[in-house]
């Protein structure tokens, strides 16, 4: 799994939503902005919502609040084929777990996408 629509994307160096982002694609992730307040992101068309995204998304990272999880996975839905969506740490809302997983959607919450990365390839 290589496509990853980072909801929450950040041009703000020193943000996680910035530095987790540009961690995977130096690991050969193709990163996805999904930010509807700007166009790019690290050089990278950003969307207004993971829908929006012409291309295949495996995995949706996102970095907003926990209460504002729940429109970002039922927009995820919608896109079809997406496998997993990932919760950064300190975020988790029990509706949009349960909305994820009886859409057949795995659910990781409270981790970070580049900690679990390095601890798995180191």
């Amino acid at each position: 799994m290589k496509n990853v629509a980072v909801v929450g994307m950040s041009n703000t160096e020193g943000k996680p939503a910035n530095f987790v982002p540009k961690y995977l694609i130096e690991n050969g992730y193709n990163v996805i902005p999904v930010n509807p307040n700007t166009t790019e992101v690290l050089g990278r068309k950003s969307y207004s919502k993971v829908s929006d995204v012409p291309e295949q998304v495996d995995i949706v990272d996102v970095f907003r609040r926990s209460e504002d999880v729940p429109p970002v996975v039922d927009d995820a839905i919608k896109k079809k084929g997406i496998k997993v969506i990932w919760m950064q740490s300190g975020i988790y809302n029990q509706e949009a777990e349960i909305m994820a997983k009886e859409n057949g959607i795995d659910v990781v919450y409270n981790r970070c996408m580049k900690v679990e990365h390095s601890v798995l390839i180191d």
